[in-house]
């Protein structure tokens, strides 16, 4: 395809033999696409962390219609490199330390490639009974890891499913949900549902709700505080539960948080699943990232009280080195969302899903046709085993710390928030503006805001520097830089050489 607009000549190079899926031409393509990957892995912390390009980039230097004949392999990779990778954003980075990290590894990469190689559709048993199955085993060895109550896995009552992400897993269990609340008080009461969180939950909730019908007046977002460390405090809930109560509103779901987006933040669980009980609600635990760390005993603790929940999910792909996308979701009562979810048209009836012995995964999410997932998270469970893949968390935990205490012996920053896991909140003081920024300014508010300001000018430059890439959070109006340690590359000289960045453009912004 090359950069000239005008180049639509044919390619008698190109290796194309009118067999799309040629033993011999796949495998030689497939050795230079892993030469290619593996180049870029050794190379990544070399390119600009965050992209530099402006809007609409590629337009201009790509044709302006298909190729009429084909292209050689050599010359598509050979476009990628100088035009796709430019416009990468490098989330694989050892530098990249903004959202929470998608991480990768070599079993998870593998186990993908095999899922998209076998390219199977299981949206029920019959249609590939090893994706099934896999799913239903892999799902309870993450549960046992866990310690999940037994209520949540396949060998008890409940079970297990890999859906795409967070957002697609929430939206499935507030329509289970609904559905179990209105087949009780009638569907004219969906007006009424409430849905419940903290100002700390992340948007795919709210987004959820929206989507599942829930009136938008009736999403509560309950504001938390720095006494609680941005948690959701129990007292909290029970008073917004009772005024809605009192004016003719039902209460239908809580989603609880482990690992709150902008300062991981964790709620109690079992103190809050207490008031929901007390209202019959549905509770919902999202551990999209801090969820994986809990497989190591020291972290245990923040989910205990999971079982008073009825359903918990974890981004595998975020933590747990299983390649995007692998949300986990675990329900105690399968039935309320096959109850929701399942459709049996004649062309999909077999003897098989009938006899009511296999799992239709079908019914258990919002599509009907499904990926492979498992295979991916089978071959990262099976290469790496328990003790690996906790010292992999533990490991990203202890660099966090240590940039914490980089943080802390600069008088200039503070901590925001106390760190959990492998998230550090941090920002410039206050009091380390110059004091002509302050003359004549008296106000406590007026020297927040300005501290706001700098905080933001701070990070939009480390940011365009390239050298690394962090992003923020805005909590009781105060502006942070959250510096979040995941990526599968990532040592300590990179946290280090990191803290200096952030010291040497700090430096900047003080002085001017």
């Amino acid at each position: 395809m090359g950069s000239v607009k005008s180049d639509h000549m044919p390619n008698h190079t190109s290796s194309y033999n009118n067999n799309p899926l040629d033993p011999e031409e796949f495998r030689r393509q497939g050795h230079m696409i892993i030469d290619f990957l593996a180049d870029y892995y050794r190379d990544v912390e070399t390119y600009p962390v965050l992209s530099q390009v402006e809007p609409g980039y590629l337009r201009e230097r790509l044709p302006e219609s298909t190729p009429e004949n084909p292209e050689s392999i050599e010359t598509i990779l050979q476009d990628v490199q100088q035009h796709i990778v430019p416009g990468l954003t490098h989330w694989q980075s050892p530098n990249f330390f903004a959202y929470f990290q998608c991480t990768s590894s070599i079993a998870g990469f593998l186990g993908e490639m095999l899922s998209t190689g076998f390219n199977v559709v299981g949206f029920n048993w019959i249609a590939s009974p090893a994706a099934t199955e896999l799913e239903t085993i892999v799902v309870d060895w993450l549960g046992e890891m866990l310690e999940l109550p037994k209520s949540f896995l396949f060998s008890g009552n409940g079970g297990g499913v890999l859906q795409g992400t967070t957002c697609e897993a929430v939206l499935c269990t507030i329509v289970a949900a609904r559905d179990q609340m209105l087949s009780q008080s009638g569907r004219e009461n969906l007006i009424k549902l409430v849905v419940y969180s903290s100002d700390q939950t992340h948007s795919a909730i709210q987004k959820a709700a929206q989507i599942a019908g829930i009136h938008p007046m009736n999403f509560r977002a309950i504001k938390t505080s720095k006494s609680t460390s941005y948690a959701l405090s129990p007292d909290s809930l029970r008073a917004q539960i009772c005024e809605d109560v009192e004016a003719g509103l039902v209460p239908l779901f809580l989603c609880a948080t482990v690992g709150t987006t902008s300062t991981a933040a964790t709620d109690p669980l079992e103190s809050l699943c207490a008031v929901a009980k007390d209202y019959g609600m549905w509770v919902h635990v999202d551990a999209a990232y801090a969820g994986s760390a809990c497989i190591c005993p020291e972290f245990r603790h923040f989910i205990d009280g999971v079982e008073g929940a009825n359903s918990f999910s974890l981004n595998a792909h975020k933590w747990f080195l299983t390649c995007l996308d692998c949300c986990c979701l675990w329900v105690k009562d399968p039935s309320a969302l096959i109850k929701s979810l399942s459709t049996n048209p004649e062309f999909l009836r077999n003897k098989a899903s009938d006899s009511k012995q296999v799992v239709d995964y079908k019914d258990w999410q919002i599509t009907l046709s499904r990926r492979f997932r498992s295979l991916k998270l089978w071959f990262v469970l099976r290469s790496y085993g328990v003790a690996n893949l906790r010292s992999f968390m533990r490991n990203h935990v202890k660099m966090a710390n240590l940039f914490e205490g980089l943080v802390a012996m600069d008088k200039r920053f503070e901590i925001v928030v106390p760190t959990n896991f492998a998230m550090v909140c941090f920002r410039i003081l206050p009091s380390a503006l110059s004091e002509t920024e302050y003359k004549n300014r008296k106000l406590d508010i007026v020297s927040e805001e300005l501290a706001n300001e700098a905080n933001r000018k701070l990070l939009e430059s480390i940011n365009m520097s390239g050298c690394v890439f962090m992003t923020h959070a805005v909590v009781e109006g105060v502006y942070v830089i959250r510096f979040a340690v995941g990526a599968t590359l990532v040592e300590e000289r990179h946290v280090i050489a990191a803290w200096k960045v952030v010291q040497e453009h700090a430096n900047v912004i003080l002085s001017t």
